[in-house]
Parts: C-alpha cells; sequence; structure tokens
C-alpha cells in the first residue's frame, strides 16, 4: 500500500510523516523546507504476528508495509509553477490514496501560508490543484486520442468519456464523484491515473489538549468530518507534535505514554485502519518455522489470487487452500491441534479470503 501525503505548507505534513516513518524529514517554520519528495516505509503493527511467531517459534517476522510519499507544500497557484510542489505530483500519481494533513489550530508561532486557520478554505485551495495538474494531463491524452481516433473509430467512445471528464473537472469537482455509466467506463477512467480519482483520509492536525475527545470540541475538526462524510472520504484526528514524540518510544514505553494522554491507539494506527477502511483491504497470515507473514489483499479476493500475491507460480498451480481462522488457532494453540479438532478447512478456488485465515497453499507447477 501506497500513500501520498499533501496539505499547505506549515500544516504539520512533514512534522507527521516524520513521526510515521522516522525517516527524519526536515521540518521547520516556514514554507517549501521540504525540496525533494520523502519516502518512508512503515510496518503495519500487528499484534497477530507475535502470538503466531512465538507459537510456530518463527525465526523470522514479516508485517505488512505501507509505503509514504511527502511532498512540498502545495500553495494556490501550485498548478502554475507557484511555490516548489507542483514538479513533485508526480512523485504522488502512482499511490493508492491520498493523505490530505489539514491544519485544525490556532499557534500564533506557526505561521498560515494564508494569514488564517481555515479548514476547508485550505482543503478547496489543494484540491483545485490536484484538479488542475489532472486537467493538464488529461488535455495531453485527449490530444493524442483524438490524433489516433480519426484513424481507429474505436477511440471515439475513449475520447467521449475524455471529453466528459473534463467537464466534469472544469465544474471544479473530483474525477471520483463522476458518475460512470458502465464498469468498463469506470475502469478506463481509474486508469487515467488521476489525482482526483484516489480515495482521500483527511488528518486533522490538532493541539495535545484537543486529541482527548477526539477533536469533538474542535469547530475546524467537525468541519473537516463533516466535509469527508459529504465526498465519503475518511477522517481521523491527530496531533503531529504529540506522534513526534511517540516515534522515539520503545513499544513498551509507547503504550504508557498513551494511557496517561487517555487514547487508546495512535494517530498511525488510526491511519492505518482508516487506509485498510476506504481502499477495502485485509490482511491473512501464513505461518511456520521459517517465517509469519502478513499479506495484504483486496476484500474478495478469491484464494488462488491470494496465492498470486506470494507468487505467481501459487495463483497458476494453484490445487487447494489449507485454512484456520486466527481466532481458532490461538483458542487451541497451534496448528497441529487445529487440524485434530476439523478446525483445519480445504478449501478450492472459488473460496474467498477472510481477515486473519492462517492460509497454506498447495500448488503445482
Amino acid at each position: 500500500m501506497k500513500l501520498g501525503i499533501v496539505g499547505l505548507p506549515n500544516v504539520g505534513k512533514s512534522s507527521l510523516f516524520n513521526s510515521l516513518t522516522q525517516a527524519g524529514a526536515q521540518s521547520a517554520n516556514y514554507p517549501f523546507c521540504t525540496i525533494d519528495p520523502n519516502v518512508g516505509i512503515v510496518t503495519v503493527p500487528d499484534e497477530r504476528l507475535n502470538k503466531l511467531t512465538e507459537i510456530y517459534t518463527a525465526k523470522s517476522t514479516v508485517p505488512a508495509v505501507i509505503e509514504f510519499v511527502d511532498i512540498a507544500g502545495l500553495v494556490k497557484g501550485a498548478s502554475n509553477g507557484e511555490g516548489l510542489g507542483n514538479q513533485f505530483l508526480a512523485n504522488i500519481r502512482e499511490v493508492d490514496a491520498i493523505l490530505h494533513v489539514v491544519r485544525c489550530f490556532e499557534d500564533t508561532n506557526v505561521v498560515h501560508v494564508d494569514g488564517s486557520v481555515d479548514p476547508l478554505r485550505d482543503i478547496e485551495t489543494i484540491n483545485l490543484e490536484l484538479i488542475f495538474s489532472d486537467l493538464e494531463m488529461l488535455e495531453r491524452r485527449m490530444a493524442k486520442t483524438g490524433k489516433s481516433a480519426k484513424n481507429d473509430k474505436s477511440l471515439a467512445s475513449e475520447l467521449e468519456v475524455l471529453q466528459k471528464l473534463k467537464a466534469h473537472l472544469e465544474s471544479g469537482k473530483s474525477a471520483r464523484s463522476m458518475e460512470t455509466e458502465s464498469p468498463e467506463e469506470k475502469a478506463f477512467v481509474a486508469s487515467l491515473n488521476l489525482l482526483t480519482f484516489k480515495p482521500v483520509i483527511y488528518a486533522a492536525n490538532v493541539l495535545e489538549d484537543d486529541l482527548m475527545d477526539e477533536g469533538a470540541s474542535n469547530g475546524y475538526v467537525r468541519q473537516v468530518r463533516e466535509w469527508a462524510e459529504q465526498e465519503h472520504s475518511e477522517a481521523f484526528v491527530v496531533c503531529a507534535k504529540i506522534e513526534e514524540e511517540i516515534s522515539e518510544l520503545d513499544p513498551e514505553e509507547k503504550k504508557m505514554f498513551l494511557e496517561d494522554l487517555g487514547l487508546s491507539e495512535s494517530g498511525l494506527e488510526k491511519l492505518i485502519r482508516a487506509s485498510y477502511h476506504i481502499l477495502g483491504l485485509i490482511s491473512y497470515l501464513t505461518a511456520g518455522e521459517k517465517e509469519v507473514r502478513a499479506w495484504t489483499i483486496t476484500r474478495g479476493t478469491k484464494a488462488p489470487g491470494a496465492a498470486g500475491k506470494i507468487h505467481t507460480d501459487f495463483e497458476r498451480g494453484f490445487i487447494r487452500a489449507e485454512v484456520v481462522a486466527y481466532d481458532d488457532l490461538i483458542a487451541v494453540g497451534g496448528y497441529t491441534a487445529a487440524k485434530e479438532k476439523g478446525l483445519v478447512r480445504l478449501e478450492g478456488k472459488e473460496y474467498v479470503v477472510k481477515d486473519g485465515d492462517v492460509i497454506l497453499f498447495r500448488f503445482n507447477v
């Protein structure tokens, strides 16, 4: 899973990136301090892996990972060359979803690029720049398709969709909000890699005091949540400063720190849950003495497709899957006991993999 982080300068974007990835991206109280795209890999916390590693006495544990791409803060006019953000937009065209960091706190010591705190204005500024960037790309595609369509009539329908999409974007709406007339049309729009087609997760960045009630008493947070709900996006509350402090602690200290703040989970954990939900992802597990590992797949994936995540040969030569639910495996203390109690099932090609399935694939190539 790959997430691209966007936002105006000085909203806490790079601070949040630092805390999530511990990659040490520069953070400073002035615009454009991030002048190179920063990329960081984060492991997905999953207690199930630790328990399986104990049971199997596995030599290694391999969690799922998320890749974050942090780009320079975007400003109004970025699509026309203002600021530094536009030159990095290409870096997030390949991401699965966009993490949009929004400032929801007042602090006279931290300047706002537009002079005041206004989350909805900030969101619209970023969205417009993403729309302008998409329009620029779309116009190039239309010019190319238009030339080819003269000699290839099958491209005429493609050109119609591009024109319809262009009009939709020009009305100030995102590509993901455009109604498509068929699964094929939707698949074509998805293939264009438009920034505004990607799912969005809003991170409402607040001060420490607003974490206690998850931003319920913060009017700015309410605005962000209402906006996210209207466009069927995800939103969560985070304090980038606190996340930076947490990132330097070991797991036990982190747990105590969060408890002292009255929190049950970190911002990273909230983000991961939101990411999996909006992208429709789940994790299945493989376990043995050599390795315990989490594999991320799309909800609804059938057994052969899940096997293909490990290796294409597993999918090509799929015979069957030996499946046991994680909770059942833990309850009886191991795979052998689960098998003796009839908890291990043999599943075929039509089996839809569920979150937490512990699977052994049988294949022959």
